[in-house]
């Protein structure tokens, strides 16, 4: 391809996005590139702390229980304070908790602030996906969530790299700076973002009010739950990429600088791929997609039974790279799909919570395979849950309708004799019109 066809395309990859999911996306890529906690918090507690691996194991378990505790509060949260308030919480709390997690000392004082930052910091999730599901077209959502799936890759190589320096000169740096750069987010949507949860229609005379949707509206939706299992699946299995590999290539005798190379592959082609991939797969069939992509990601994974150097490990991980790359933008447009208007907060938590489970019984899973049966039995055993994920979203995806109830709804629709030069709306209004008239 020219240097003209490129150009042309990466404007069409960023096009007819309306501003606000922009700032939206500025404060996902602020807040990766300052990441440090999840990164460094073992190296932090065993080689600044002198602590043990066990209980460096426990404070990083208790860090991910607490995204377990919010990512369901978040949402309800997002649907019942909206996302604007949510974010700035969620973001404000984990900035001060951050910062104080680098200063307290006492073993109990750090478990108990490492899963205060976990909470706070997973809270904000499914307010960002529900924000950019409110104001994005349904058109361009997959291209959205790629693009912030993009930001969070992206940010998150850039900060590896960057806070590995840190740590070597000041491990309470390293907290720091990620305390500050999470309170720049919360800056940059209190200033730039307005609020966009949809208001609830009131009850008329001849339309009743809509009505209130709950958690155990969540539960009681059988094809959204079955999502989300499946969705755990595919957790499971990505898991394993930074779990069971290093493990695996440890027992095998490969040393840490060997695994690092394997994996940096993975970063390097979902910047590199993640739009170009996206422009190739943003208006085809989801139920296609998803089971291509659970497929790759389990025989991808299976294919590394027979890695024997770390040139064939890179190669497996370019095959399920590649499953990663299609399924996050295209399950998290499916999970906006089958998610009503008002209750986007409350769903996005429940498919949260699905991946920050995962991120819990993976190590578990991982280690106990094997240690009791060696690695190829866990490459084996998620080349089945690949398989099992793909028959699922088979049998689940039939008859999965063109568009969501609210797509239809012509409240949310710009009116059609609007004149151009409409006022902006409001802070405390929706931005959908000020979005469909800038895309």
């Amino acid at each position: 391809m020219s240097v003209a066809g490129l150009r042309r395309a990466a404007r069409e990859s960023v096009s007819g996005l309306p501003r606000e999911f922009w700032w939206l996306w500025t404060s996902t890529l602020i807040n990766r590139l300052g990441a440090f906690v999840a990164t460094f918090m073992a190296l932090y507690l065993t080689l600044e702390r002198g602590c043990s691996p066990a209980y460096a194991g426990l404070v990083a378990s208790l860090h991910g229980l607490g995204g377990v505790v919010s990512s369901l509060g978040g949402g309800v949260m997002a649907d019942r304070l909206g996302r604007r308030p949510t974010l700035l919480i969620a973001q404000s709390s984990t900035a001060v908790s951050v910062a104080v997690l680098g200063f307290v000392q006492h073993p109990v004082a750090i478990a108990a602030v490492a899963f205060v930052v976990g909470m706070a910091s997973n809270a904000s999730r499914p307010a960002v996906q529900a924000m950019m599901a409110d104001i994005v077209r349904p058109e361009d959502r997959v291209r959205a969530f790629s693009l912030n799936y993009w930001a969070i890759n992206l940010g998150f190589a850039i900060s590896s790299a960057g806070a590995g320096f840190i740590a070597e000169y000041s491990y309470l740096a390293g907290f720091l700076g990620e305390a500050v750069m999470t309170l720049i987010c919360a800056i940059v949507i209190f200033v730039k973002l307005p609020e966009s949860r949809p208001e609830r229609a009131k009850a008329t005379a001849d339309k009743p009010a809509e009505p209130e949707i709950s958690m155990g509206t969540v539960l009681r939706d059988g094809r959204f739950m079955s999502v989300v299992g499946l969705s755990f699946l595919i957790a499971l299995i990505f898991m394993q990429g930074h779990v069971g590999l290093p493990l695996a290539m440890g027992a095998d005798g490969f040393s840490s600088s060997d695994f690092g190379m394997a994996i940096a592959v993975n970063g390097v082609l979902i910047v590199a791929l993640q739009i170009p991939v996206t422009r190739f797969i943003e208006h085809r069939d989801p139920r296609r997609l998803l089971i291509i992509s659970a497929l790759l990601a389990g025989y991808g994974f299976g294919l590394t039974a027979f890695a024997g150097s770390v040139a064939v490990y890179a190669v497996t991980i370019c095959v399920w790279t590649l499953a990663e790359i299609v399924n996050a933008p295209t399950q998290t447009g499916l999970v906006v799909r089958l998610s009503p208007l008002h209750g986007r907060g409350r769903y996005q938590g429940m498919y949260t919570l699905s991946w920050s489970v995962a991120a819990l019984i993976a190590p578990l899973m991982s280690g106990v395979i094997i240690d009791r049966y060696g690695a190829q039995w866990l490459w084996g055993t998620c080349a089945v849950l690949g398989t099992v994920a793909g028959l699922g979203y088979w049998l689940l995806m039939r008859g999965l309708p063109a568009e969501s109830a609210e797509d239809a709804d012509p409240a949310l629709q710009p009116a059609a004799s609007a004149p151009e030069s409409a006022p902006e709306p409001l802070p405390e209004q929706l931005p959908e019109q000020a979005a469909r008239r800038e895309a």
